[in-house]
């Protein structure tokens, strides 16, 4: 398994590592080690003709899955279609789910778990420009 790094945290931030992602195996949360507390991150990998070993649903928590590397099939429910570098898959509340890396190289991807309807503001309609000191 892999190990997270807690590279730098402050009283409004926490920077953690999973590592190179180009040589990155198995499945890591990171919520814990950053203190979030609105969503779940995770970070997955499956080797060629590998799927998650179980369906799953979830009660309250829609999932976001990206797509890094590789290629293979998503099913949700009855449903299933072809994924592939790039692709974003978002599924809903109480339905099953997988997926399965069918390329020759592993499939690479993160799940974004957060509660279903609880995005009030988003991209500008929740941010504001501010006035600070660039400091990069």
């Amino acid at each position: 398994m892999n190990e997270i790094k807690v590279l730098n945290s402050g009283k409004k931030f926490s920077h953690v590592s999973v590592g190179n992602l180009h040589v990155f195996e198995g499945k890591q949360f990171v919520k814990d080690a950053t203190g979030a507390t609105s969503c779940e991150i995770s970070f997955g990998t499956l080797p060629t003709g590998a799927a998650v070993p179980f369906f799953h649903s979830h009660k309250e928590n829609e999932e976001n899955y990206i797509i890094l590397s590789g290629a293979g099939k998503f099913q949700v429910d009855d449903d299933v279609f072809d994924i592939e570098e790039g692709s974003v898959v978002r599924v809903a509340t109480n339905c099953d789910r997988n997926l399965k890396c069918t390329s020759t190289s592993p499939m690479a991807y993160i799940c974004i778990q957060a509660k279903e309807g609880s995005l009030g503001g988003y991209t500008m309609t929740d941010a504001e420009i501010t006035e600070r000191q660039n400091m990069l």
